[in-house]
């Protein structure tokens, strides 16, 4: 009987003849589709408090929406491993930053997701002498293997043949540029996106050619896979560009990765193995009591005051969060520069703004305009999202206010607003920068080795550093501007 069972089931997992590929059972027959992946900067994330996202991972539930069913992502460590589970019938789609490549066989491809630009990366004083292609003969390049990079990597091959590649497997494209950082590495060819997030922490890493040939990132499918999931997710791509939603999710996942310089960089990083550790637990407490990510209360706090308890502007906003007089009072603040009080207050009054937007607003673009009226008022926010009604533009995300903001300060539209004239474009610097602080604290916070990266050697002097190492503090098993 078992060995009828175990036959029976070999049959409905490949449903064809020898010799082809195992075809998975049909997503709607199996209850949920299920999509290979592998922890990337664009695909799939994971934080510590086991949450999950990336761009491609939200791109695919909206999908799972769609079609009315669930989505399950199946988490591998490699490329290959992503695309072998494709074709073993183990999964019915692969999302993992791939690079559509038509060469790759036994894998069907989906209309492009979104443009690559595939980069050759490297650190001074090399990146300074590499003015063109010619320049490369004579180093190696590093690229990971099967890939479209390494396909694209062999014209490079054909016109300098001093050129050396060194082809490698089962590396990911962040251990390779921490690699290329610490000199492990002399070249090594990525894209824009994964070096841009690296460079975050990493500024020493440079782009020094651009490949030439288009990239573009798409889904993998098995060649049997079904007729009706390959015409609905080309549709839904389709549809998902022009309604902009793939727009937004790049926004929300890379918008911010450029917005620091290096200077900010050093200082930041700085600040959070002499700064932050004190105050961590406060953070903690406040972001329990307010339902909010400690990690977001504190890129807040150190947009306003560097984490320095004793700031103080010359407006009279004072303390870690930058409160006015008025705000510490209606949060129950007796003394601004009592960093525990200050911390409350101001986590009190950010989940005030993020509650007090309308509930169409989805997140995190909610947390990001909450961010901004933290700054700006709510009052000025509101305007801001009527005037952008007015505009025919989407008052529901944060990349179309970003866009609108910076019109608070011209009288033609100050005029329309109840609360006045106001410095809108300060409120988008704030919120990105924001934004910046937090990825960075998340980043090393994160439980995956591609997101997560070691601390940068900071190029300043140093305050006396809180006994004990900063991550054992900062991440371990520690419990726990307003309108002007």
């Amino acid at each position: 009987m078992r060995l009828l069972v175990l036959m029976t089931t070999a049959l409905l997992l490949t449903g064809c003849p020898r010799g082809e590929p195992p075809a998975i059972i049909d997503f709607e027959t199996l209850g949920e589709l299920r999509v290979a992946t592998r922890v990337d900067t664009v695909a799939y994330r994971e934080t510590p408090e086991g949450e999950t996202g990336g761009f491609e991972h939200d791109l695919l539930v909206d999908l799972g929406s769609e079609l009315q069913i669930p989505v399950r992502f199946m988490v591998y460590q490699s490329t290959a491993q992503v695309l072998n589970a494709v074709r073993r019938g183990d999964a019915h789609m692969a999302a993992a930053g791939l690079g559509l490549n038509p060469h790759r066989k036994g894998i069907l491809w989906s209309p492009p997701v979104r443009q690559m630009e595939l980069v050759i990366a490297a650190t001074e004083p090399l990146a300074s002498e590499i003015k063109s292609a010619e320049d490369l003969a004579g180093h190696t390049i590093t690229v990971r293997r099967n890939t479209l990079a390494a396909e694209q990597l062999k014209v490079f091959q054909a016109d300098l043949p001093n050129l050396k590649v060194d082809r490698v497997s089962g590396r990911r494209d962040g251990q390779l540029l921490n690699d290329l950082a610490d000199g492990k590495l002399t070249l090594l060819v990525t894209d824009s996106v994964h070096l841009s997030a690296a460079a975050v922490l990493r500024p020493e890493l440079k782009a020094v050619i651009t490949l030439p040939n288009r990239a573009e990132m798409a889904w993998a499918f098995p060649t049997n896979a079904s007729p009706k999931l390959l015409d609905t997710v080309s549709r839904f791509i389709e549809q998902a560009h022009e309604d902009n939603l793939i727009e937004r999710l790049e926004d929300r996942y890379f918008g911010h990765i450029e917005r620091l310089s290096q200077v900010d960089i050093a200082a930041f990083v700085d600040r959070m193995q002499t700064r932050l550790p004190r105050f961590i637990a406060m953070f903690k407490d406040a972001a329990a009591e307010t339902d909010t990510d400690w990690r977001l209360l504190a890129a807040i706090a150190y947009q306003e005051s560097q984490w320095d308890p004793h700031a103080v502007s010359f407006t009279g906003v004072r303390g870690l969060m930058m409160l006015t007089d008025d705000t510490a009072r209606r949060m129950g603040v007796r003394d601004r520069l009592d960093p525990a009080q200050s911390i409350m207050g101001g986590a009190k009054y950010y989940a005030l703004m993020r509650e007090s937007i309308d509930g169409d607003v989805p997140e995190p673009d909610r947390s990001w305009m909450a961010v901004a009226a933290y700054n700006l008022g709510l009052g000025h926010l509101r305007g801001a999202r009527q005037i952008a009604s007015s505009l025919k533009r989407d008052n529901t995300t944060w990349v179309s206010m970003r866009a609108v903001l910076p019109l608070l300060s011209k009288p033609s539209f100050a005029r329309r607003l109840k609360a006045g004239r106001a410095r809108g474009g300060e409120a988008v610097i704030m919120t990105e920068n924001v934004r910046a602080f937090y990825d960075i604290l998340q980043r090393m916070d994160s439980p995956n080795a591609e997101e997560a990266l070691p601390l940068p050697q900071i190029r300043m002097p140093l305050e006396t550093p809180a006994p004990g190492g900063f991550l054992d503090q900062a991440f371990g098993t520690s419990t726990s501007r307003p309108p002007m």
